[in-house]
């Protein structure tokens, strides 16, 4: 199979949630266009939400006129969304793994966004340059989809 080009697209959105199915339909027909299969199109999309949506939340902490800044690359062997945003530096480090026993036993509300991250994409990487911006890398490894 010949390699493909890389692909790379752009959208650049308000911090408000009536933005998230903007950014999902974005990213579902990019990631259809790279070859991934339904399913894997649908984890994709969950993760970026719970991205963005704790970029709205907690980032920007409500306020609608933050910029949230999504980039997407692939090729055949890698798809990759760049979500860029410039409100509170956030240390994922500090999150600890959640025990989903006691979660469900305490019929807990939210609060697992970067599980769900870590578990639906291959690779999810955070970096914070303070005082400028924040970025989250996922990705998913196309010939494992």
């Amino acid at each position: 199979m010949k390699p493909k080009e890389k692909n790379n697209k752009k959208l650049k959105v308000k911090s408000r949630t009536d933005n998230l199915s903007v950014i999902r339909d974005f990213i579902s027909s990019n990631a259809l266009e790279a070859g991934l299969s339904e399913k894997t199109v649908d984890n994709i999309m969950l993760a970026v939400d719970e991205a963005c949506t704790n970029i709205i939340k907690h980032a920007y902490r409500s306020f609608p006129e933050g910029e949230i800044e999504i980039k997407i690359e692939f090729d055949n062997k890698k798809f990759t969304i760049i979500i860029v945003d410039y409100g509170q530096t956030f240390d994922p480090t500090i999150v600890p793994k959640p025990d989903l026993k006691k979660y469900y036993h305490e019929h807990k509300v939210g609060g697992l966004g970067m599980y769900l991250m870590r578990t639906l994409m291959d690779d999810v990487e955070y970096k914070t340059v303070a005082g400028k911006y924040n970025q989250v890398l996922l990705s998913k490894n196309i010939s494992s989809s």
